[in-house]
Parts: C-alpha cells; sequence; structure tokens
C-alpha cells in the first residue's frame, strides 16, 4: 500500500471514521484512499481553517479525535487557529499532512508550500508533532498519535509524510490502534487530604472546567452529598445540569463566591475565580491568602505548579472524584446549605434581565431548542451574554473558543457539531462581523447537507470593539463599525434556507421551521447598532476589565 493509505488505516483502526479536509498536491495519496474506503466520510471545506474548526466541532461534540488533512505550508498555517483553538479548549485533534519531496527536506529550495521549519512551528501551538520517514513505522507512529491526543489534558496532534514517502507502494503491516487513554493512579494520600479539607467546610463551591465532561455522573453524586453548588465558565458546562439544585451559572457561581470557604477545582484552570472575580496580580501562581481553601482535582500534573491548591489530585476526573466520595463517606461531611443556593440562583435570574436585548433572544431560543440541542457560542454580545444566561443540561452541548477567543470560529465549527451529531438540532449563534470570517462554508453545508442553523445577530459592528473604544480611547471608534451584504440573499444565493427577523417573537416561528427542516439554514436578525447592554458585568470583575 502506499504511505497515504497507510496513514488512512491507521488513523481508521483508531475509530476514523469521518475526515474533514481539503485536498492538494502533496496529500493527493491520502485522499486517494480515502476515496477507495466505503467507512469513511469525507467532508470537504473550502478552506483549510474551515476543515480544522470542523474537526475541532466534531471532536467537542463527541468526544473522540476530530480528524483532517491538508496540505503543508501556507495549508496549515491557515488552519492554525484551529489548531490553537483546540490546543485551548483541550480537545482532541488530529492533523494528518504531506510535506516537500523528501530528497529536499530541509533544504530550503523553495519547493512548493515549503516552511523554513514547518515542525517547529507547530510545536509552538500543539501537544505532539511527528514526521514519519519509514511508511513500515506508520501504524506506530499513528497509534501514538492519537495516544497523545486524548491521554492526559487531552490536545492537538500533526503527523506529517513527505510527498513522495506518500505517494510510493510499500510492505506495510497496519496492528490495533489503541485502547484508550493512559490514566494516572489516583494518589489516595493526597485524597484523604482533600476530605480533610471538605469535612472543616460550610459552604463548598465546585469549579468544572472541560477536563470534567465525562465525570458527569460523579460530579453530581460529590454536589448531592456535600449540598454544595456547581459552576462553570464555558467548557464545563452542562456536567450538572443547570436546572439541578446544585447547578448554577457562572453569575450565580459569582454571588456563591463570596463567602465560599472551599473551592473544589475539576479539570479547570480556575480562570473563573481568580482571574475574573480577584485581583489576577495577587494570585499569579496561586491563591490569595485569607480566601477560600483550594482542592485541584486535574489529570495534568503542570496544573498543580501552574497555580498550586492546598491539596491537588493527580487523576482523572471520574476517577479522582469517585476516590473522594467514598473517602469522604467514610470522614463525614457538614451539609451545605440547599437554601443560600436556590437563593443565589433566583437573584442571578432577576438580576441578568437587564442584559437585553441578549436575555429576551437567548429565552426565546432556550424554549424552541430541544434539551439535548446543541448551542455553539461567538464572540458576539448575544454569545458573551449566553456565558451566564443560557441554560445548559449536558456536557458538550455547550460548545466554546475557550481563552483563545478565536473570532469567526462559530459557524465551521457548528458544521463539526453536526457532522459527529447529525440526529441533535445544532444552532450556532454569531455576530454579523464573526459570520463573514467563515461564511464561504455555506457552500459546504449545502452541498453536503450539513443542516447546521445560524443565527447571525446583526448590529454592523464589531460591538464589543466599539464600546471598548468609546469608553477607554475617548470615543476614537476605528475599525469596529461594519457595512454588511444582504446577509438573506448571500445564504440564499449559496441555496441555504434564510429569512430576517427583528424580534424574539418574530424569531421563534422562524427557528421552529428550521428546526423542523433540519437543512442548512441562517437567520439575520437586524440589532440597532450600539442599543445592547454590555454582558460584562456578569462575566469579569470591573477591576480585571480593560
Amino acid at each position: 500500500m502506499t504511505g497515504g493509505e497507510a496513514m488512512v488505516r491507521a488513523a481508521a483502526a483508531n475509530g476514523m471514521n469521518t475526515i474533514f479536509g481539503l485536498p492538494g498536491a502533496q496529500i493527493y495519496p491520502l485522499f486517494d484512499a480515502v476515496y477507495r474506503d466505503p467507512n469513511i466520510r469525507e467532508v470537504i471545506s473550502r478552506h483549510e481553517q474551515g476543515a480544522g474548526y470542523m474537526a475541532l466541532g466534531y471532536a467537542q461534540a463527541t468526544g473522540k479525535p476530530g480528524v483532517f488533512s491538508v496540505v503543508p505550508g501556507p495549508g496549515l498555517l491557515n488552519a492554525g487557529a484551529a489548531l490553537c483553538t483546540a490546543d485551548g479548549v483541550n480537545v482532541p485533534v488530529v492533523c494528518l499532512t504531506g510535506q516537500v519531496m523528501s530528497d529536499f527536506l530541509g533544504k530550503g529550495r523553495g519547493h512548493l508550500h515549503e516552511l523554513r521549519d514547518q515542525q517547529g512551528f507547530l510545536r509552538s501551538i500543539i501537544k505532539h508533532v511527528d514526521h514519519i520517514a519509514d511508511p513500515t513505522r506508520t501504524s506506530a507512529r499513528i497509534n501514538e498519535a492519537f495516544r497523545q491526543a486524548i491521554s492526559g489534558r487531552p490536545g492537538p496532534v500533526s503527523v506529517e509524510m513527505c510527498w513522495d514517502t506518500m505517494a510510493k507502494t510499500y510492505d506495510v503491516e497496519i496492528g490495533d490502534g489503541i485502547d484508550g487513554p493512559d490514566k494516572p493512579e489516583v494518589d489516595l494520600d493526597a485524597v484523604k487530604d482533600a476530605a480533610k479539607l471538605v469535612a472543616g467546610a460550610k459552604n463548598i463551591l465546585i469549579m468544572c472546567g472541560g477536563g470534567a465532561r465525562e465525570a458527569s455522573e460523579e460530579v453530581r453524586e460529590l454536589a448531592e452529598l456535600l449540598g454544595a453548588a456547581v459552576t462553570s465558565f464555558r467548557g464545563g458546562r452542562g456536567v450538572v445540569a443547570e436546572d439541578h439544585e446544585c447547578g448554577t451559572s457562572s453569575a450565580t457561581g459569582r454571588l456563591l463566591w463570596n463567602d465560599t470557604d472551599l473551592l473544589i477545582g475539576i479539570g479547570s484552570r480556575l480562570e473563573l475565580q481568580y482571574m475574573r472575580w480577584a485581583t489576577w496580580d495577587k494570585c499569579i501562581d496561586s491563591p490569595p491568602e485569607g480566601g477560600s481553601k483550594v482542592i485541584r482535582i486535574d489529570i495534568d500534573h503542570e496544573e498543580m505548579n501552574r497555580f498550586r491548591p492546598d491539596v491537588g489530585i493527580v487523576a482523572d476526573a471520574a476517577d479522582g472524584v469517585r476516590a473522594l466520595i467514598e473517602v469522604i463517606g467514610k470522614t463525614g461531611h457538614n451539609a451545605g446549605d440547599r437554601e443560600r443556593i436556590a437563593a443565589a440562583k433566583a437573584t442571578t435570574s432577576r438580576n441578568i434581565r437587564e442584559i437585553q436585548p441578549q436575555m429576551d433572544y437567548l429565552d426565546m431560543i432556550r424554549g424552541v431548542l430541544p434539551r439535548d440541542g446543541i448551542f455553539i457560542e461567538e464572540l458576539c454580545q448575544v454569545g458573551f451574554a449566553s456565558n451566564f444566561g443560557f441554560e445548559i443540561y449536558a456536557p458538550r452541548t455547550y460548545i466554546t473558543t475557550g481563552y483563545q477567543g478565536t473570532l469567526g470560529y462559530g459557524f465551521p465549527t457548528a458544521l463539526g457539531v453536526k457532522v459527529g451529531m447529525p440526529d441533535r438540532a445544532v444552532l450556532s449563534v454569531i455576530g454579523d462581523g464573526g459570520f463573514l470570517f467563515g461564511m464561504p462554508e455555506l457552500a459546504s453545508a449545502v452541498q453536503q447537507d450539513i443542516g447546521v442553523i445560524t443565527v447571525v445577530f446583526n448590529n454592523s459592528s464589531y460591538a464589543n470593539v466599539r464600546r471598548d473604544q468609546q469608553i477607554f480611547y475617548n470615543g476614537h471608534v476605528i475599525g469596529a463599525e461594519l457595512e454588511n451584504p444582504d446577509i438573506v440573499m448571500l445564504a440564499e444565493s449559496f441555496g441555504a434556507d434564510a429569512w430576517r427577523v427583528d424580534s424574539p417573537e418574530s424569531l421563534k416561528p422562524v427557528l421552529e421551521r428550521a428546526i423542523d427542516n433540519n437543512r442548512p439554514a441562517v437567520i439575520d436578525v437586524t440589532i440597532e447598532r450600539g442599543s445592547e447592554a454590555s454582558p460584562w458585568k456578569y462575566i469579569s470583575d470591573p477591576i480585571t476589565q480593560p
């Protein structure tokens, strides 16, 4: 088989049945192998960045590695934003790419798509990089790439093969794929130390990040046992349903934080508490003295050095929480105050009504979107408000860009979500500015019948930029006010369903119809420029804002 076929078969042995990408010269043999394999679905993008984002969305929604293939050099650079986003949200994405001819590798002769140091570039933004020079080792090298992608802190990886190596035929044996991720053993002494802190605490707050997504049952049991509130900012939302008595939005978590005496971070960087709710320059490496005690459960041992807790448990989230529950059952704990949690939730529900018109739109969307529907946020005013104002009921139903804040990621990412979860309603909210980043992927959606619903909140601006310039730069608005094409006509020209609305009431029947149709759809929601209330008071304390 060819080197390209070996890469495809080895990836398939690790569970790959869908590949996103854009064919090109150096990866022709790989795509030819995909063409000849009836068990693999190829989803073709119109831009390499779109391919990377689709793989990102697929991985976020399914929990399985998202695989994509693009040409080296500019193709990889185009996909770079998706790769660094995958690294930021700790998502397993596997990039299969090419290289210049093997005889010219590293010689700088100016071959097609040549970079001075492709692997060096990739190492600066992703978890693992490999080059396959000997195709007979393909199975082992691809297995290692998938192991790296899903083990420890998950993340993006890349494997490359030279153009000529990929095209030649070799005697290659493809073995079984890996069994699953590597997991550390739970340190029971650390668990016992954590249980002692639990026994002395009265008001416990559990902070979930993306690392807790596979520990939903365990975290819910821990919360119910302790009467503790559970919150999350982005990646860990839905680990405990936010309509559960212990589940809270991040805005409610902020109210509860005021008298929290023990914080249990599970698979989280603790961004909310110590970067958004505190004076960040006073707690760079560890919590400030005199504040709440901190327990961290995280699979990445480096996290215990990045931000030092009182007790650190290096473990898979489910394993670590289960071990803590078992020890607490023997050592005891205080009863949590569920009425305190309920009161904070009621206060938040009243307070956030002032964020208009975003909350009215989000309430309407929540009422129409099925409970298991998947919501993709964006860097727009409705997207920011959704961080705290849109209830989430299960993990992997709130898809986020994480700390990278990659504007425009949402629409192409939503396409990958829908490919991975074809039977779910998938809805992307996005601003007019962000939508035009990846808008050409409408062609991909229509051609391949990917039924994503995209709600474009069209305020003819980069609203956050415009607000910051008005407040902090004496009204010197530059580059933030936009003149847009007719988004409805644009979407219709691609063959998508399209509507224009101007209120939550007019959005409701259109959204219901779009969900029923299950076709690519764009809904243009017209918003008066500058009319949206700032959501930031419910995300960051003023002292942490610019």
